[in-house]
């Protein structure tokens, strides 16, 4: 049987995303218990943001006042993203709810539209990497569920 290349690349791709998610929502477990640490991070993001911007008003209508959900929500999307696309099971999704994580953050912080985004290593990178394997994922090498 000859070694599906493009299929390896994208398994190979998914896992290690899987990992880089995991160790990131690892990083915010403290936020479980403490959601002031979310808080804090809003709070700065909003004191950034000019007044009619797209993230003024994602934080100011959806973001700070959801703090206390999301700083339970994003820690276990990371963790159960991350576990999810290490395994390969429901990759196209788990990608998917991955790229739209992704996507709230970066409004959110604002980095989305700055230059620097260009050259954010969290920003294109994986952004492109979570939509290829939502657009291509299933199916995958190494995947739990095919």
């Amino acid at each position: 049987m000859a070694l599906d290349r493009q299929g390896t690349g994208l398994a190979i791709l998914r896992i290690l995303l899987g990992v880089f998610f995991l160790f990131l929502g690892i990083g915010k477990i403290r936020w479980f218990a403490d959601s002031s640490i979310l808080a804090r991070q809003f709070d700065d993001w909003l004191r950034g943001a000019a007044v009619g911007s797209a993230s003024h008003w994602y934080l100011s209508r959806i973001a700070v006042p959801g703090t206390a959900l999301f700083a339970r929500l994003v820690p276990l999307g990371e963790i159960a993203g991350g576990l999810a696309l290490i395994a390969g099971i429901w990759t196209p999704l788990v990608a998917f709810l991955a790229f739209f994580m992704v996507m709230n953050i970066h409004v959110a912080s604002g980095a989305m539209f700055r230059y620097a985004f260009l050259t954010n290593a969290t920003g294109l990178p994986v952004l492109g990497s979570t939509l290829a394997l939502a657009l291509s994922g299933r199916k995958l090498p190494f995947s739990v569920s095919r």
